[in-house]
């Protein structure tokens, strides 16, 4: 409680958010077969559930979860899914201030570019080749994956050589630092500071469900960003490869991403 200036009056100072999210809530609907239908063919499968995904979101929810004071920014359907969704970032004590409900779509997005010193962590998810080159140039970390590395620059991106490739192509645009995930061989990182391309490894695990592994890194390495600017990229990263490397040993998308207090104390 803080004093507001006039006597007998106190007001609540709520922490601001260190971490906040412009991006999509999306409603899973998974089904669990034995493989892939063909096309026009009807399969069995042995489990459904719904849950919580979208890339923003699950970014912000693992973030969260290692213990980031986090906000989410998006607009949802005025509908139970969008009910929902808004009541899982409550309970992931993620702030709703600015989570929006409306009545004209199921689900929104939103881009906000900032300039003012803000550390900005942009995710280009899904990518598009004619991509606005001020994202390049206003993103402090500009991380994507190898799918996305290949549409933005046209290079095949299949093993950390071809990464680099791609990674170098973007920094030319800009970029003051690119992270490219690579699954389970890692990720591959250069930065204006340091051009040459960086190759950091993860450990090998056994996956069980990829789903929002990614997510899991990008919201791992914001956390990172907010709470230990003082780590080095490369522990930042090498850190974020071990919080994906869990999400990936469980299954569902939020529901696999794990806590603090169930991560080794070596990580914080």
């Amino acid at each position: 409680m803080a004093a507001s200036g006039e006597p007998g009056r106190l007001w609540q100072e709520e922490e601001a958010a260190a971490v906040v999210v412009v991006g999509s809530c999306m409603t899973d609907l998974v089904s669990l077969t034995s493989r892939l239908p063909k096309t026009g063919e009807t399969i069995h499968g042995h489990k459904f559930f719904i849950g919580f995904g979208g890339k923003g979101a699950n970014q912000c929810v693992q973030a969260a979860r290692l213990g980031a004071k986090a906000a989410m920014v998006c607009k949802v359907g005025n509908d139970s899914f969008g009910n929902n969704y808004i009541e899982n970032l409550k309970q992931n004590h993620i702030s709703t201030e600015f989570t929006y409900q409306t009545r004209d779509a199921a689900t929104g997005t939103a881009s906000i570019i900032v300039n003012n010193e803000v550390k900005t962590l942009f995710n280009p998810a899904p990518a598009i080749a004619d991509l606005d080159p001020r994202f390049y140039t206003l993103s402090t970390v500009f991380c994507c994956n190898e799918s996305e590395a290949e549409i933005l620059t046209g290079h095949a991106v299949n093993d950390p050589t071809t990464a680099g490739t791609a990674a170098l192509v973007l920094l030319e645009r800009g970029c003051q630092v690119v992270v490219i995930t690579l699954g389970a061989s890692g990720c591959v990182t250069l930065s204006q500071a340091e051009p040459v391309p960086k190759h950091i490894p993860t450990e090998a695990v056994k996956a069980v469900d990829t789903t929002g592994a990614g997510d899991s890194f990008v919201g791992a390495l914001a956390f990172y960003l907010a709470y230990y600017p003082s780590l080095s990229l490369e522990e930042m990263l090498k850190r974020s490869n071990s919080i994906a490397a869990v999400s990936v040993q469980a299954t569902g998308t939020q529901s696999s991403y794990p806590y603090k207090k169930d991560l080794p104390l070596a990580l914080f």
